[in-house]
């Protein structure tokens, strides 16, 4: 999956270019218009390319989810879908704004863009509890609950008993879960081609 390692430009990003941006309000000099204007512009598609890694990490990662987290990934996806759509219309003001030289369209383009970093953030806490609390990461999640609720646990005989069992249990949730894994990209993948 390549939304974990692609998502932290898509944080750091909208944040350059709106201190370039608040930096140009200031200056109002044409070098700065172009750099804040291109930071942008990278900001934009690198949001749009963190939606898309996530879209295709979603159904991958669903099924792991409490429902609480199966909610909260669907309001997350959709939040995702309207940064990218925002990201890329502001885009497109700072171009427009640049190429003309209407300071105005510049400044709503400017305060659009610190409006929807700040949205950003709030997106990235988000998608940090699907996974730190509702995933937990999710091998760990289902490992914690075999030792909550596993009675064969309890019959073993010895430490070394129990040890053992644990070791096994990792074992085959790491299996399953990787299975599981490989089965959603390979039906993901075959219903592509149809």
């Amino acid at each position: 999956m390549l939304h974990p390692a692609t998502v932290h430009f898509a944080i750091v990003l909208p944040l350059v270019a709106s201190v370039f941006g608040v930096i140009y309000l200031f200056t109002k000099t044409e070098s700065m218009a172009k750099i804040s204007t291109r930071a942008t512009v990278i900001a934009a598609l690198a949001m749009i390319g963190v939606w898309y890694t996530g879209y295709q990490a979603g159904p991958l990662i669903y099924s792991y989810l409490s429902e609480a987290g199966k909610h909260e990934l669907l309001e997350h996806k959709a939040l995702g879908l309207y940064l990218a759509i925002a990201m890329g219309v502001i885009a497109l003001l700072r171009v427009f704004g640049c190429k003309t030289k209407k300071f105005g369209i510049e400044a709503l383009a400017i305060i659009l863009l610190v409006a929807a970093t700040a949205t950003t953030f709030l997106q990235g806490k988000h998608g940090g509890e699907i996974v730190y609390e509702h995933g937990q990461p999710f091998e760990m999640q289902q490992l914690k609950e075999y030792l909550t609720n596993s009675d064969e646990l309890e019959m073993a005989d010895d430490v070394e008993g129990a040890v053992n069992m644990v070791k096994k249990k990792i074992t085959a949730i790491s299996e399953t879960t990787s299975a599981k894994i490989q089965n959603l990209k390979t039906v993901e993948k075959d219903g592509d081609e149809d």
